[in-house]
């Protein structure tokens, strides 16, 4: 069998609507991991490789992103950014080969989605434990490990309230929900969706957005030599991931998906 080129590939494994996905879709999917992931189905796609063997290797990835910020130092915050990005290209690749190879499953979509759980829990309770300096020479802090381990705790939350909303919708008989339906009835919910959705805050607690900002505060405290923005970024998403949660839930609520 003949290695597809990336022309032949794009088509099938990107079809219309793909990078367009409302909620579907992270940004650094649009912006590069999908010409990268590209390259890397032209060798997969000709071998017996499966789309749930690369979901297992993508649920890997995600959940090495904790042990990988226990690395002391900016290597560790590194690593993490490396676990998390490889997880990301996983994520793109498996949808990609089950579209050319025409192999889908339920499980798939499962896994998928325990898989994002997971890598965005990996790295908040990562993120708490860098801060509660493990392997320092004093006292464990543990406190900035709890913090942590609550930002990972309304991290997945969120997501199951997203979820949770296709179960009671299922249960209750109806049919999947439609994007326009996530809008709230209320004018002044509206506004405050939409002013939410302008800054952005809430993403600080996803996986790949976290990963970076802890890159960023590793290189800022090895400068200075203490843990001080560690600490304050745990402090800080922990307090974004409990507000996120209750927002979110009204959210839900308030809209038409539930009707």
């Amino acid at each position: 069998m003949s290695r597809p080129s990336v022309a032949e590939l794009r088509p099938v494994v990107h079809p219309p609507g793909v990078k367009d996905r409302r909620s579907g879709e992270h940004w650094a999917g649009r912006m590069y991991m999908r010409e990268v992931s590209l390259r890397v189905d032209r060798y997969l796609v000709i071998t017996r490789v499966t789309p749930n063997q690369v979901t297992y290797v993508m649920t890997l990835a995600g959940a090495l992103a904790a042990p990988a910020l226990l690395v002391p130092g900016v290597w560790g915050a590194v690593l993490g950014v490396v676990m998390v990005q490889l997880y990301l290209l996983f994520d793109c690749v498996d949808g990609e080969l089950a579209r050319w190879k025409k192999q889908y499953s339920l499980s798939g979509v499962y896994l998928d989605r325990v898989a994002a759980y997971l890598c965005d829990a990996a790295v908040l309770v990562g993120l708490g434990l860098r801060a509660a300096d493990i392997w320092g020479e004093g006292r464990i802090d543990w406190l900035w490990a709890f913090l942590g381990t609550l930002a990972a705790l309304g991290a997945i939350l969120i997501k199951a309230e997203t979820d949770l909303v296709g179960v009671a919708r299922h249960q209750g008989g109806l049919p999947p929900v439609k994007e326009a339906a996530s809008e709230p009835r209320s004018s002044g919910m509206a506004l405050a969706r939409k002013a939410a959705a302008a800054l952005k805050f809430h993403r600080l607690i996803l996986g790949i957005e976290a990963s970076l900002v802890i890159l960023v505060v590793a290189v800022v405290d090895a400068v200075a030599g203490d843990l001080f923005y560690t600490r304050l970024t745990v402090a800080v998403m922990a307090g974004i991931a409990l507000l996120q949660t209750l927002l979110h839930l009204v959210s839900v609520l308030a809209s038409s998906r539930l009707k």
